[in-house]
Formats: structure tokens, C-alpha cells, sequence
């Protein structure tokens, strides 16, 4: 059985990423053999995607050569290597991490067959790179301290005297980061500006990961955090309960709100690849039914790809109230770092 699930997912590659793009050798209009390896910078944690990773080399027989960081590092670190980076494909946390290197031309365009198994909203506009998984931005509370009446209609409140010293962030988190970049490009530099200086101004408790910032509300340590919704389905797993059984609890910002943005994971392909069919191989599993479900059921993200359920218990991706930003436009991580360490947050 793993002989024909090997032997299938290395014909669905034999056209290449090129099928509908540009080959990155001219004049080289077939793809090259197959060597049974890649090599993938994630930004995406180790503990999140080695069993994928492990599950898709056991069905193709194609090795990944991972190397792992914060998803702001790797972007710098393909940006720094430029053309001859070792990496063939980036796999990273957030869209403004992959526009980034979008932006100097570093991306081989996807092939519309690969494009068009996702939404609009969640890829590059030019097909430089595809989202993987949906995130949404959550502010996780703990009822003891929080009551629902008092929950914010806007993530601006968090700044207010209501909430100083309650509210828990991840500032060097690529997720965190995103979101501000969104403050950004919905509301301008000065805004976010602001915001930044008042959760400083106001108490905020630094936490160095979302999964920290979760686990300490739900044990009392913290009243509430800004994260990425899936972590709190992470620590139900982790303590062997449903999620409702935890203490804490998500709170979606509501209509539109920058708060309640929408991000996703994704991957872009290095130009020097593009062609490699163990990388069309890698992309096709992540995009087919057995990476959606691995996402959906063991991550708890949201599968992009149609025919995939989400998580019991979430609300439906398209009923999701976000703001309504173009995720092309988070490609200013550099910028939004910068202005996270002017506020003293990083």
C-alpha cells in the first residue's frame, strides 16, 4: 500500500510546478528527476509539523530537511541568502512573512491549479504564495475575572484603564506581529502607534508564546491574552479535556474589528525550485485531503481547501466577522517590528 501511495503522489508531480508557470531554467521546459528530498525553512513550530511532515515522507518516500525558527527570522534569513538559499519552499506563519519576500522577487508563481483549491482572500495576488490555514485573532479570557458583560466590542479598548494589567501579548510573535501590521494598514502608523504605547502605558504581561498566555489565564495567572484561536483547543488536547471543560475562554471581536483578523499559514516556492517535482509533491499534500485534515483535526487551524471540516466546536470560517484587510498588504513586517521595539514591548 505505501508502494502505491508513493508511486501516485510522484505522477501527480510529473508535470511539475511549471505545468502552468514559467520553468526557472530558460529554455529548460521539463522538469528535472526526482531526488526524493527537499529542504523547507518553517516558520511554523517543530512540535506543530514534524508529524505531518513525518506522515507525507512515509507516503511519497520524499525526505524534508526542516530548519526551524520564528517566522520573521526565516523570511530575514531567505532575504539575506537571496538566489542561492538552500531553502526550496518557505512555510510560514503568517501572510506578511511571505509578501515580504514576495516583494524581492525571490517566489516562483504558482500554477493555477495549485492557486485556484484556495480562496482569493487567502493567497498572493500575483500567485507568488497560498495559504495553507486559516487563523483567526481571539482575545482568550478567564471568567473569574472577566465577566461577558465587560468582554471589548474592539481590540482598541485593551488599552483603556478598564484593563490595565489584565491584558497578556506575544510581541515577538509572527502572529502578534501580523495583527499589528493590520492596525497598520487599516488605520495608519499612528494608530497602531498608539495602541502599542497604550498597552505599554497599561500593564501588558509579555509572555514569550500564545500557548504560555493561554495556560496562565486558564490557571487564574492572567486575566486575559490576545492570540491566535487555536491554542486554546491546544491546551484541551495537551490536559486530555474538551475545550469547553477549560477555564478559559475565546472572546471574537465582533464586526469587523482589527482585532478579529483573519491571517493564514502558506507557503511560497524559491524560484530555483519551481520546477522540482518533490516540491509539487509537498504542496500537493499539504493542499489535499490528508494535510487539511491533519491541520483541521491536529492543529485545529482552518482547512482552506472545500470538502475539509473544521474543528468541532468552531464557528464556521465564513462566519467569522473580519476586517476587511487584504492579506497581500501585511508584507511591512520589518516596519511593524520596528515599531513594536519603539514602544518597548520587544
Amino acid at each position: 500500500m505505501r508502494k502505491l501511495l508513493a508511486a501516485a503522489a510522484l505522477a501527480l508531480t510529473t508535470t511539475g510546478l511549471t505545468a502552468c508557470g514559467t520553468p526557472s531554467t530558460p529554455g529548460n521546459s521539463a522538469p528535472p528527476p526526482s531526488d526524493k528530498k527537499i529542504t523547507v525553512y518553517s516558520g511554523r513550530t517543530e512540535a506543530l509539523i514534524k508529524p505531518l511532515l513525518e506522515q507525507f515522507t512515509k507516503a511519497t518516500g520524499i525526505t524534508v530537511d526542516v530548519r526551524y525558527g520564528e517566522t520573521a527570522a526565516m523570511a530575514a534569513q531567505i532575504l539575506e541568502e537571496g538566489d542561492k538559499s538552500p531553502a526550496d519552499l518557505f512555510l510560514a506563519q503568517d501572510a506578511g512573512a511571505l509578501g515580504e519576500v514576495t516583494k524581492k522577487g525571490l517566489f516562483a508563481k504558482l500554477p493555477s491549479d495549485v492557486l485556484d483549491r484556495v480562496p482569493a482572500t487567502y493567497r498572493a495576488r500575483g500567485g507568488e504564495w497560498v495559504g495553507v490555514t486559516g487563523r483567526s485573532r481571539v482575545l482568550v479570557y478567564n471568567p473569574d475575572q472577566v465577566s461577558a458583560a465587560q468582554l471589548p466590542k474592539s481590540v482598541f479598548e485593551l488599552t483603556g484603564p478598564a484593563w490595565k494589567g489584565k491584558v497578556s501579548i506575544a510581541p515577538t510573535n509572527g502572529s502578534f506581529q501580523a495583527f499589528v501590521t493590520a492596525i497598520r494598514v487599516q488605520h495608519g502608523d499612528a494608530k497602531a502607534r498608539e495602541f502599542l504605547n497604550g498597552l505599554k502605558a497599561n500593564g501588558a504581561q509579555i509572555r514569550e508564546r500564545n500557548g504560555q498566555i493561554v495556560a496562565d489565564v486558564d490557571a487564574g495567572k492572567l486575566a486575559a491574552g490576545l492570540v491566535n484561536h487555536y491554542y486554546l483547543y491546544e491546551k484541551a488536547k495537551a490536559d486530555g479535556k474538551s475545550p469547553d471543560a477549560l477555564k478559559v475562554k475565546m472572546h471574537f471581536f465582533p464586526d469587523g474589528d482589527t482585532g478579529a483578523l483573519v491571517n493564514v499559514s502558506g507557503l511560497g516556492v524559491l524560484k530555483r525550485t519551481a520546477s522540482d517535482p518533490d516540491v509539487r509533491a509537498f504542496i500537493d499534500y499539504l493542499l489535499g485531503t490528508e494535510g487539511q485534515k491533519y491541520f483541521a483535526e491536529k492543529t485545529y487551524e482552518y482547512p482552506l481547501v472545500a470538502g475539509v471540516a473544521t474543528a468541532p466546536g468552531l464557528p464556521a470560517l465564513a462566519s467569522l466577522k473580519a476586517p476587511a484587510i487584504d492579506l497581500n498588504d501585511l508584507d511591512t513586517l520589518k516596519a511593524t517590528v520596528t515599531m513594536i521595539k519603539e514602544a518597548g514591548l520587544a
